[in-house]
């Protein structure tokens, strides 16, 4: 890996603070309306430039017992490849990554790595794409990874397939618990089991104004997949069912934000006032199975950083 340039950068996660579905295209796809938001919990990615060859490493608590499957259909290692091809540069790329995001939890972790690829190779290319064309190859490779490209805001509101994003002033920064079962959630099959339902999602007039506030977020937090994803899954609608109960307030604080992010498995719950570490211990002795990941939603995203 001599004689590369050397790239790294914090691949932050993200939640859904709202996430409702809407058409379904006849090309397979979904219109989605969803506001995104970036946490402090991210993968360490380090990208390196070289003269030939293509590697990638994943390492880390994060990787699953079994890998992250075939080097060719990761997100990270497709997104290098893409840009290569595009841009015609690099020759050759070494891709490390530290995992420290749940994997397949709805957190964007793989979405995360792509786009924190595609930031690195553009910070070190002597030609970088412009900002349009980074953003459109992202949506080639994923709904999420256009927001995880971007490096304008730590909050927007995404629509279409989530390529169309919104940079909105970042929130202040709230403590945030992430309940993790040890279930998977298959995003393709969460969207049958939607299609299933009634289809009865009334108009929504979303105004810039309050989205510049965690009370006028509260007032459009809901996430579609929720009850499909609930009904299959009981751990996810006894911690949905639990963080929200009357008596939750001691643990989570006055005006919490309890919802399931993408199409789950995880949950969140950022804390409301006077709250600065959830009372966890009783529910998660009664789960076996389940982890909660503490961290805060972030007000930047974090920079490239660059050296030799």
């Amino acid at each position: 890996m001599s004689g590369g340039s050397t790239a790294r950068v914090r691949a932050q996660a993200k939640i859904n603070l709202f996430l409702r579905v809407l058409a379904h295209e006849t090309s397979g796809y979904h219109q989605i309306e969803t506001l995104f938001c970036r946490i402090a919990l991210g993968d360490d990615v380090v990208v390196r430039t070289t003269a030939r060859g293509r590697s990638l490493h994943c390492a880390g608590d994060r990787v699953p017992r079994g890998g992250l499957g075939p080097v060719e259909r990761n997100l990270a290692w497709r997104a290098a490849a893409a840009y290569s091809e595009l841009a015609g540069w690099p020759d050759g790329f070494a891709i490390e990554i530290e995992k420290r995001i749940p994997v397949g939890g709805g957190l964007g972790g793989g979405s995360a790595d792509a786009g924190g690829v595609l930031r690195a190779l553009n910070a070190l290319n002597p030609a970088p794409l412009p900002p349009g064309a980074l953003l459109t190859l992202a949506g080639s490779l994923g709904a999420d990874v256009p927001f995880c490209t971007q490096d304008e805001s730590a909050l927007c509101l995404a629509w279409g397939r989530g390529e169309h994003l919104l940079a909105l002033p970042a929130l202040p920064e709230r403590e945030c618990w992430l309940v993790c079962p040890d279930v998977a959630v298959a995003t393709a099959e969460a969207y049958g089991w939607l299609a299933e339902l009634p289809q009865h999602r009334a108009p929504v007039l979303y105004q810039l104004e309050p989205l510049g506030t965690w009370e006028g977020v509260a007032r459009h937090a809901r996430n579609d997949f929720e009850e499909v994803v609930a009904a299959r899954h009981p751990v996810i609608a006894r911690a949905l069912g639990t963080l929200r109960s009357p008596g939750a307030e001691e643990l989570v604080g006055e005006g919490a934000l309890i919802q399931l992010t993408g199409s789950g498995s995880t949950v969140f719950a950022l804390l409301g006032a006077h709250r600065h570490v959830a009372g966890r211990t009783g529910w998660r002795s009664d789960e076996p199975g389940v982890e909660f990941v503490h961290t805060r939603t972030a007000s930047r995203v974090e920079p490239v950083i660059l050296s030799e």
